[in-house]
């Protein structure tokens, strides 16, 4: 794309001081003829094309971990904060909140959030909220044309050279999904640095999204997990990322990764209450094949030079701090607290009450907060750690995960009328989390009941991890807002039943910064949400 060309600067800054313990990175947009022409070259490509390309690269605006799922979480309201930092307090500022007695708390964005993102998507600032994620990705997915144009001018074993080529499909795929899931449209563009002026809908980015992942497992599906395919695997994941559940995935292991994947699109960009039996059918023979509870996945964790992730540079570090200032830069959203049911461990492990912490009201209306997370947890045996900025310590998914396969398969049987089996799903995770929650399944719960069972257990189950926002599109609360909301007011008092009507934009336009060096063709579809 012509925009990404801007991103070479940073891009080649960062390679320059990338630590080799870590790393051994080529320039992933602009491959020299020695990287080119060897194995170690072409691995070290498709490597930096992820790590650096695709998560680290925009340092103006930070980290794919930091800012992009920080965005995700502030709109889902898991987070909120009264920092004016790339407009965060404003991107999650509801357009009004009425409290119990009927007054309210109005938007700090004079016409609401949907004004302000477009008010501040123009060509030249670097804040434009609207910018990053469409970057990160495309900067990835180019990065990934480079290798599969380059990789079949190799000398190297088949099964090696087979095993990059789907690490390349598999994450063109991803970024595809991305980009799919969050912009009115986007670009098709299979051929690296350059690019065209054809956009196309989301729905067609999101088949292409399939296409690539159909290509990846057609790829590891003749693979075998042999010397060639494990070493090459190995190659391409940091030493860094590999403890836990980061470890070199089999061949099976990689094509339930994918699966998880396909059933997450197809989740996030459908309405839940208009998604068909079928659609739902198809979620869950993909989640029954998707990943399990010990598989391992792709991941990544903080390292000591910050090459690939600093330490503090993810949401719910980002929230980290004390009582006196309610918590780091971002504050704890009562409304995440709301959602955790009584006597759950998790609650009791990573969060603290505080005195209610009150902000000023000229940088938003609903950040005001009585809880702080906690660093590494209280320590209760078995009990999931949510934040910490220990070196090493905190593991963060890239792509799918146990919590949010078996998350999707307990939603699609609760839809289908399989309650029970929804349920004891529901109860698994709870289990594996250390929730210490009486299990739910056989309790004779209605649809109702058990669909907001389901969300609650979304909503802290996968906290922090970027699903909340996708969640409250398609359960349609951007649009309907909240109610029986807890609010705490800027006097200190806490709303029990307040209303929360958020109106954000669901589908973002896609960033002027784009259309200003790349004007769409007269065929392409329309660039911006119509949404007001």
């Amino acid at each position: 794309m012509k925009a990404n060309k801007h991103l070479n600067v940073f891009l080649l800054t960062i390679l320059l001081w990338s630590c080799k313990d870590q790393l051994d990175i080529e320039n992933p947009n602009e491959p020299t003829p020695s990287s080119v022409r060897t194995e170690q070259g072409i691995v070290s490509l498709a490597q930096g094309g992820l790590y650096v390309n695709g998560l680290q690269s925009l340092k103006f605006g930070g980290t794919y971990f930091g800012g992009v799922l920080r965005y995700h979480e502030l709109m889902g309201d898991v987070i909120c904060t009264p920092v004016a930092n790339f407009f965060g307090n404003q991107v999650s500022c509801p357009d009004l909140i009425t409290l119990d007695n009927n007054s309210t708390l109005n938007s700090i964005n004079s016409n609401g959030q949907i004004s302000l993102l477009r008010e501040v998507n123009i060509p030249a600032l670097q804040a434009n909220p609207f910018y990053y994620e469409w970057a990160f990705m495309y900067a990835l997915n180019n990065a990934m044309n480079n290798v599969l144009e380059n990789i079949d001018n190799i000398s190297m074993a088949e099964g090696k050279k087979n095993t990059v080529k789907s690490w390349a499909y598999y994450w063109k795929g991803f970024a595809y999904s991305r980009i799919g899931s969050l912009y009115y449209a986007g670009i098709i563009n299979n051929t690296s640095n350059k690019t065209n002026s054809l956009y196309v809908s989301s729905a067609q980015i999101l088949t292409e999204a399939e296409w690539n992942l159909s290509q990846a497992e057609k790829l590891i599906a003749e693979l075998s997990d042999d010397e060639d395919y494990t070493s090459t695997l190995d190659a391409l994941i940091p030493s860094v990322c590999k403890p836990g559940k980061g470890g070199t995935l089999t061949t099976s292991e990689w094509i339930r990764n994918i699966n998880t994947l396909r059933a997450r699109n197809i989740l996030v960009n459908t309405p839940a209450s208009t998604m068909p039996s079928a659609q739902w059918d198809q979620i869950l023979e993909l989640a029954e094949n998707g990943v399990k509870a010990d598989d391992n996945t792709f991941t990544i964790r903080s390292d000591e030079q910050s090459n690939l992730l600093n330490a503090a540079g993810y949401v719910a570090a980002g929230a980290i701090g004390t009582a006196s200032n309610g918590g780091g830069g971002d504050k704890i959203s009562e409304r995440l607290i709301q959602d955790f049911k009584p006597g759950d461990k998790r609650l009791d492990n990573n969060f603290e009450l505080i005195s209610a912490w009150v902000g000023d009201p000229n940088r938003g209306n609903a950040f005001n907060t009585r809880y702080i997370i906690v660093e590494n947890g209280k320590g209760m045996p078995g009990v999931v750690v949510m934040a910490s900025r220990t070196v090493g310590a905190h593991e963060l998914y890239l792509a799918g995960s146990y919590e949010e396969n078996v998350l999707m398969k307990a939603e699609a049987n609760i839809y289908l009328g399989n309650i029970s089996a929804g349920l004891a799903l529901i109860d698994e995770l709870r289990a594996y989390q250390g929730a210490g929650l009486p299990p739910v399944s056989g309790t004779d719960l209605t649809s109702i009941e058990a669909k907001e069972e389901l969300r609650r257990e979304r909503r802290v189950g996968l906290a922090f991890c970027g699903f909340a926002f996708y969640d409250a599109r398609r359960w349609r609360v951007l649009e309907n807002g909240r109610t029986e909301a807890l609010v705490v007011d800027f006097d200190g008092t806490v709303n029990t039943n307040a209303t929360i009507d958020y109106g954000y934009l669901d589908y973002w336009d896609v960033p002027v910064a784009e259309l200003f060096y790349n004007p769409p063709a007269a065929e392409s579809a329309p660039v911006e949400n119509p949404k007001n």
